[in-house]
């Protein structure tokens, strides 16, 4: 099946905001810009569904993982939505979303990243940095 030329060029684009564009909506709500009741609605809250997710690590821990995600995200969100450096941010952010799938798998079990489409996004990332013929690179 041949797509149209201007789908094919867009696809990549589109795969590189929306991941940023979720990114970003992460912090939003770890922040309570969504709402108090929306998402996490506070860091504090993020903070123990790091716990949660990190189960395997010691409590001390769980605070630099919060901000790490969260400078990471940042930066990668911010990066993917400008399209600066699109093939190293896409290939970050599938190492990134690879590691959260895998440590939901072991804290909560596989069900858990499943559903939330961890890994679907991670590979989402990793086929936006690898590209493929006949298309320009995002």
């Amino acid at each position: 099946m041949h797509l149209p030329d201007w789908l094919v060029r867009a696809a990549p684009r589109y795969a590189r905001i929306a991941l940023g564009a979720s990114f970003l909506s992460g912090i939003a709500s770890r922040f309570g810009l969504w709402g108090k009741d929306v998402g996490y609605g506070s860091f504090e809250a993020f903070e123990r569904y790091t716990a949660e997710v990190n189960a395997f690590m010691p409590r001390a821990t769980i605070p630099f993982l919060a901000w790490a995600a969260t400078i990471a995200e940042l930066g990668l969100g911010v990066a993917l939505v400008l399209g600066l450096w699109p093939r190293a941010m896409s290939l970050a952010s599938a190492a990134l979303l690879a590691m959260f799938g895998l440590a939901m798998a072991v804290s909560l079990g596989i069900k858990s990243p499943l559903d939330y489409s961890v890994f679907s996004a991670s590979a989402a990332a990793l086929l936006l940095a690898v590209g493929h013929p006949g298309t320009e690179h995002p």
